[in-house]
This record gives C-alpha cells, sequence and structure tokens, in this order.
C-alpha cells in the first residue's frame, strides 16, 4: 500500500510525460544510447522529487480541504516517507544531472531548484508563473548543452512559455479548494476567465514559436500543428468561460502540449 502511495504521490502523469517528452528530446539532440538513458533518468529524479515534495508540503492542506484522492491524507502512505523519498530522489538528481556535463547538470539542478521554490514559497505569491517559465524553460537548454549543442533562444523561450500555460491550465479547476488554504498565486488573483486566457496564450505561443524559430520556411506539418493547436486552445478557453469549474481547458492543454512536444522533438532534431 505505501508503496502504490508513493506512486500516486510523485503525480505519475506528469512525471511521466516530462520524462518520456525529454528522452525523445535527447534522442533528437543526437545523444547516444547512454545518453539518453542519463537524461531520463535525471529528468525521472527530479520530478519525483519535485512531485514528492509538493505533496509532503500539501499534506495538511490537503486534509483540510478534504482531498481524498491524495495519498498522504487518504492514509496510504506516511508524510515522513514522501519527504524521506523526495529527498533521497534530490540527492541523486545531483550526479545524474552531471552526467551530461557540468555546465547542463547544473541548467538542470537549477530547474529543479526553481520547481521546489514553486511548491513553497512562490505558488502563494504573484510570481507562481516564474517558475514554471524557468523550469520548463531549462529542460530543452539542458538537453542541447548536454549533447554539445548552444540552445536557441527561440527554443527556450518555447519551454518558458509551454511552462507558464501550463501552470494556468492545472491551477483553474482547484481555485476554490486553494483559496481556502490561503493559497495566492497569479491565477488565483485574475481569476478563472482570465486564467484560461493566460494558459490559452502561453501554449499558442509555444506552438508558434516552435513552429517559426526555426530558420526557414516552416513545414506544411508543422504549418498543420500550429492551426491545430489553435484551434484546440480556442474551443479549449471558451469551453472554460462557459463553465468555469471543468477541466475542459486542462484536457485541452494536454493534447496541445503533446503537438508542442512533438514539434520540439522536430525543432531539436533540426538544432542538433
Amino acid at each position: 500500500m505505501a508503496l502504490a502511495g508513493l506512486v500516486r504521490a510523485c503525480h505519475p502523469e506528469p512525471t511521466a510525460a516530462v520524462t518520456v517528452g525529454s528522452a525523445l528530446l535527447a534522442v533528437a539532440s543526437g545523444r547516444p544510447v547512454a545518453g539518453v538513458l542519463a537524461v531520463a533518468a535525471a529528468v525521472l529524479a527530479t520530478q519525483l522529487c519535485t512531485g514528492w515534495h509538493n505533496d509532503w508540503l500539501d499534506a495538511s492542506r490537503d486534509a483540510l480541504v478534504g482531498r481524498s484522492d491524495k495519498p498522504i491524507p487518504s492514509g496510504l502512505v506516511p508524510r515522513r516517507a514522501v519527504g524521506l523519498a523526495a529527498l533521497v530522489a534530490g540527492l541523486a538528481a545531483v550526479p545524474l544531472a552531471l552526467l551530461s556535463g557540468v555546465v547542463a547538470g547544473l541548467v538542470l539542478l537549477g530547474a529543479l531548484g526553481s520547481a521546489l521554490l514553486y511548491n513553497w514559497p512562490l505558488k502563494f505569491t504573484v510570481l507562481s508563473p516564474v517558475p514554471y517559465a524557468v523550469s520548463f524553460g531549462a529542460l530543452p537548454a539542458y538537453i542541447m548543452l548536454g549533447a554539445g549543442v548552444t540552445p536557441a533562444l527561440w527554443l527556450v523561450a518555447a519551454g518558458a512559455c509551454l511552462g507558464v500555460g501550463a501552470h494556468f491550465a492545472n491551477v483553474i479547476p482547484d481555485l476554490a479548494d486553494d483559496a481556502r488554504t490561503g493559497v495566492r498565486g497569479l491565477p488565483h488573483r485574475i481569476g478563472a476567465t482570465r486564467s484560461a486566457v493566460a494558459a490559452a496564450v502561453g501554449l499558442g505561443a509555444a506552438s508558434a514559436l516552435l513552429v517559426l524559430g526555426p530558420a526557414g520556411p516552416p513545414s506544411w506539418l508543422a504549418l498543420t500543428g500550429l492551426v491545430t493547436a489553435a484551434s484546440l486552445l480556442l474551443i479549449g478557453g471558451y469551453a472554460q468561460v462557459r463553465r468555469p469549474g471543468s477541466r475542459v481547458l486542462f484536457r485541452v492543454v494536454l493534447v496541445v502540449a503533446v503537438l508542442d512536444v512533438a514539434l520540439l522533438v522536430a525543432a531539436v532534431g533540426g538544432s542538433a
């Protein structure tokens, strides 16, 4: 039961998505098999640390608002075990990150530090989108630097925009519960409707940068991806405005994020 609770406490869906996406980027950058495995292991460690640290910190808040879906309040795993797991994952991330080189490793560890600062205290402030921008922007930079390639500014900016858009979309369904426990990040201050707009703008900007940023004219396939992403975001944003408590936009963001990852892999492959 405790093992199942640990798996749930690490936020398995985003952890798996970011880890697999990073491995695909490493393949596209030309890293050998050992390098791809090093990237996957290092990113997995940072994601596990971030997820466990988040649930460890939020255990009291989750219990207060009756989050029975959370493993610590529901009794699936002790809070102490989750905190210890976060510490172990964070320590493991250091040597794993440095397998890609000192500069690249420091970039990834900086992304981890940024994510932990989101968990506390920046989640409660107007600066809540900043860690998402920093951490998601640093991820492609880490992979490119590990492959011996200087990351393009548009590539880093695309990652940052993707992170900011995901932040706004992810928070919208939990605005009411968060308000009861004192969370006052930027989405909480501007409300659900403006947050939906911010999420759509962030994801749309990421898509545009990934299609229009690389040198040369974009392919028809890339342009089709951009139009598809824009259309989905418009539909999702409209649905979110009409039904503020729904998770429609968040699901749309997941689909657009998959499109963006595909665009990102293509862009990294062209830059390597």
